[in-house]
């Protein structure tokens, strides 16, 4: 299903329906685009699409951050290490640990932060 003819993917989600995350957000030439599902004090989920050779800086959160990939393959460097992921996996990203991503082709996420106190 292609989001782009979907309206109901432009509304908020929805509660006690199924989703196929990969359709909720869509790519963009040569751009990132994001799209948040929840944000509430317990933490936060939100889909990415990326480009080809797209990505993220190194930067650091003071949540554990989980990456489940999609769609496609990103390298992902974290306290200096480089992993691959491929469709199907998730990456943990540790709280205040620098980490950087970046797609190796087109790519798709869904990233999940958990706030602790």
């Amino acid at each position: 299903m292609n989001p782009e003819k979907n309206p109901e993917t432009k509304a908020s989600i929805s509660p006690a329906r199924p989703y196929d995350l990969a359709d909720l957000v869509a790519y963009a030439d040569g751009g990132i685009v994001s799209r948040t599902l929840a944000d509430n004090p317990a933490g936060s989920l939100a889909l990415f699409s990326f480009d080809a050779g797209q990505g993220l800086s190194e930067h650091s959160a003071p949540y554990d951050a989980f990456v489940y990939v999609l769609q496609g393959q990103a390298e992902l460097t974290i306290g200096g290490k480089t992993v691959s992921a491929d469709s199907g996996q998730m990456v943990i990203m540790p709280a205040n640990i620098p980490h950087s991503l970046r797609a190796t082709g087109r790519f798709k996420m869904l990233l999940t932060m958990l706030r602790t106190g």
